[in-house]
C-alpha cells in the first residue's frame, strides 16, 4: 500500500470533497436522437426513413434510416426541438416532438399507421398546437427560464396525455429548480409512459445523486446504460452511463470501483475531458501523484476553459512542486 506524504493526504481530502459537490455531466458538445420504428402490431420496420427537423430559428434538417431491428441513431444535433417523423411505402407516423440538449440522446419511438399518412384537419391543428407549445418550453428550458417551461410542458401533456417528452422536460425544469420530489415523479412518469425511456432514469440518478441516495442513484443509473446499450452505446459502452455512475460510486464511498469506471469511460472515448479529470482525483487518492499530474493535463487539453479547468490548473501546480 502506498504511503502518503502530508501533501498527498491534503489533496486526497480535497478531491473526495471536490467530487461530493459535482452533478452528473454530460461530455459531448452536440446532442442526438435515437429511436425505434415499428408497425402497429409492434414490429420493427427496417429501411424506414426518418426525418429530423429543428422546429423554429434556422431550418435543419436531418434524414435516416432504419437497421434491421427499426431502430436508428442520429448524432451531431444541436441544442433545441425536433420534429421527429418516419415513413415507409404509404404508412407514416406521427410527428414526435424531443428536445435535444448537448452529450443528451433524446428518444422518439414511432409507430407507422395509415392513420399517420392522413390526418384530419382538427388532428392536424392539434400536432401544430403541440410542436409550438413544446418549442417554447425547449426555449425556455434552455434559457433558465423553468417555471415558464413547465407551464408550456403542461399545456402539452393537455394536448397530448401521452406525451413522455413534456414530462422528461418538466422533470428537468424541477431537477434544475432542485425541487426534486416533483422532478422525481415526472421521470417516474416518463418510464411509465415509456419504460424504454434511458435519459428518464439517468435524470432520476441525477436527482437520487443530489440528495444524496447513492443506492437508489447507482440503480437508475444502471438503468440509464442498460437500455442505453443498443444503437447510442456503440463499441465499448455508453461513456457518458459509465461516467455517471462513477460519480455516482466515487460519492458513495467506493472509490476503487469508481476509478474503474472513469478507465472505462476513457477506453470507450479517450476525448471524455470530464473523465480525465475523475480518473486524476481517483489518482490522488491512490497516492499516484504522477499519474494524477499526467491526468490534469489531458483534462487541460481537451478542456482548457473547462468547469474544472481552474481546479485543475491549480492542482497540476501543488503536484509537480
Amino acid at each position: 500500500m502506498v504511503r502518503l506524504n502530508s501533501r498527498a493526504v491534503w489533496l486526497s481530502t480535497f478531491a473526495f470533497l471536490a467530487v461530493l459537490a459535482i452533478a452528473l455531466p454530460a461530455a459531448a458538445q452536440t446532442g442526438g436522437v435515437r429511436g425505434v420504428v415499428t408497425d402497429e402490431k409492434g414490429q420493427p420496420v427496417a429501411d424506414a426513413r426518418v426525418t429530423i427537423e429543428l422546429v423554429g430559428g434556422s431550418p435543419r434538417r436531418f434524414e435516416t434510416k432504419t437497421d434491421r431491428k427499426g431502430e436508428f441513431f442520429q448524432i451531431g444535433l444541436a441544442s433545441g426541438a425536433y420534429s421527429v417523423t418516419a415513413q415507409k411505402d404509404k404508412l407514416a407516423a406521427l410527428p414526435f416532438n424531443v428536445s435535444v440538449r448537448q452529450g443528451q440522446r433524446a428518444v422518439a419511438d414511432l409507430v407507422l399507421s395509415a392513420a399517420g399518412s392522413s390526418q384530419t384537419k382538427e388532428a392536424l391543428a392539434n400536432i401544430a398546437g403541440l410542436k409550438k407549445t413544446f418549442a417554447e418550453g425547449v426555449e425556455a428550458n434552455d434559457a433558465g427560464r423553468y417555471a415558464e417551461a413547465i407551464a408550456k410542458f403542461n399545456q402539452g401533456i393537455e394536448l397530448d396525455p401521452t406525451c413522455a417528452e413534456c414530462f422528461y422536460n418538466i422533470g428537468y425544469g424541477y431537477s434544475q429548480m432542485k425541487d426534486y420530489d416533483k422532478a422525481e415523479a415526472a421521470f417516474k412518469k416518463v418510464t411509465e409512459l415509456n419504460p424504454n425511456y434511458a435519459e428518464a432514469y439517468s435524470g432520476l440518478a441525477n436527482v437520487y445523486n443530489a440528495q444524496r441516495k447513492f443506492d437508489l442513484a447507482g440503480q437508475a443509473n444502471a438503468k440509464a446504460a442498460e437500455l442505453s446499450s443498443g444503437p447510442v452505446a456503440g463499441a465499448g459502452g455508453n461513456p457518458d452511463a459509465l461516467f455517471n455512475q462513477g460519480v455516482i460510486l466515487w460519492n458513495g464511498g467506493k472509490v476503487a470501483e469508481a476509478k474503474k469506471q472513469f478507465e472505462a469511460v476513457i477506453q470507450a472515448n479517450p476525448s471524455h475531458a470530464e473523465a480525465h479529470y475523475q480518473l486524476g482525483m481517483a489518482l490522488v487518492n491512490e497516492g499516484n501523484l504522477q499519474g494524477a499530474a499526467t491526468e490534469f493535463e489531458t483534462y487541460l487539453k481537451l478542456a482548457p476553459d473547462g468547469r474544472n479547468a481552474p481546479q485543475a490548473k491549480a492542482l497540476v501546480a501543488q503536484l509537480k512542486k
